[in-house]
């Protein structure tokens, strides 16, 4: 199955909700009116799109229309893809690789966010990528964390440094950049503790451990992942500023896409927190993560057929 139509499968949700409005609102070669845009707006709002997202999005439509550059109702879906592609360059995207010693890649995310399975599908996607990786096993308060990214690291088969449960994540992450050197590796993945904005001495935990790998490692970390459950829609981007507060958030990690009926979200974390989206979660194997494609994104989305 190619990334297109993992997109439009991971998307079926949202686009069931909504594609039969785009179709009911934006019938071929009807003339745009405000009528017109007024049905759209209640379709993208009805589709967890967000009102500041959605303001954005109908006043890129409307600009458009009265410029002149659309007329018809079959225009404006093309012109929404092309807004939002626009949003995600490419650069913004990638994984910023240091050129000497290992890259090191903080993940944070609150439990039950698919952290814990995200680390180990970025570690499975980089190691196919011919790299050579470790995994530091930091996340020592829930219980079975450390055993649970221990079997991973089995299954994908990469190196892991851990200690017992309830460890100083801090002297974890400390190993783990003293092995991730010793042993030659291209990146040295942190999984941390899942954390609320509530929880300050996580968050004091989760400072310490930059604190350590910034010590160890010039430069790092190189990257900060932040997961979140795209389940979650606009949750997702409280939790977001949230954790912006007390860390620089570089990418993002959006897990379970594949069972949200909330892609809209993905726009308005996008507009609100400057932070792009590098991967995306669309099922359960290790497979099953991909570099953001927003092209393939917004072709998915703003699509006005509902079989995924």
């Amino acid at each position: 199955m190619g990334l297109f139509d993992r997109f439009k499968k991971g998307l079926s949700k949202t686009r069931s909700r909504i594609a039969s409005g785009f179709r009911a609102v934006l019938p071929f070669g009807r003339k745009i009116d405000d009528a017109v845009l007024e049905d759209l707006e209640t379709t993208m709002l009805a589709a967890d799109f967000g009102p500041a997202t959605v303001a954005d999005l109908i006043g890129v439509v409307r600009s458009a229309w009265k410029k002149g550059k659309i007329s018809e109702t079959q225009e404006i879906l093309e012109c929404l893809r092309e807004h939002v592609i626009a949003k995600w360059p490419e650069d913004d995207r990638r994984i910023r690789f240091t050129d000497q010693g290992p890259t090191v890649v903080l993940i944070a995310g609150i439990n039950g966010s698919g952290k814990t399975t995200s680390v180990a599908k970025l570690a499975y996607h980089f190691s196919k990528q011919g790299k050579k990786v470790i995994l530091g096993a930091c996340d020592t308060y829930r219980a079975a964390a450390v055993e649970q990214l221990t079997e991973w690291s089995r299954r994908i088969d990469v190196q892991i440094v851990k200690h017992k449960q309830d460890a100083d994540p801090g002297a974890v992450a400390y190993d783990a950049c003293d092995a991730a050197v010793a042993r030659g590796a291209d990146i040295l993945l942190v999984d941390t503790a899942g954390r609320l904005h509530t929880q300050n001495h996580l968050m004091r935990e989760l400072g310490k451990i930059q604190k350590v790998v910034s010590r160890k490692i010039e430069g790092a970390p190189h990257e900060v992942l932040l997961v979140l459950d795209a389940t979650i829609g606009q949750n997702a981007i409280m939790q977001a500023k949230m954790f912006s507060e007390h860390v620089k958030v570089t990418g993002l990690v959006l897990a379970k896409l594949d069972g949200s009926a909330k892609g809209g979200a993905v726009i308005g974390i996008r507009d609100q927190l400057n932070v792009p989206v590098k991967f995306v979660g669309l099922g359960e194997t290790p497979e099953d993560l991909e570099p953001f494609d927003p092209v393939q994104f917004a072709e998915a989305l703003f699509s006005t057929e509902t079989e995924g």
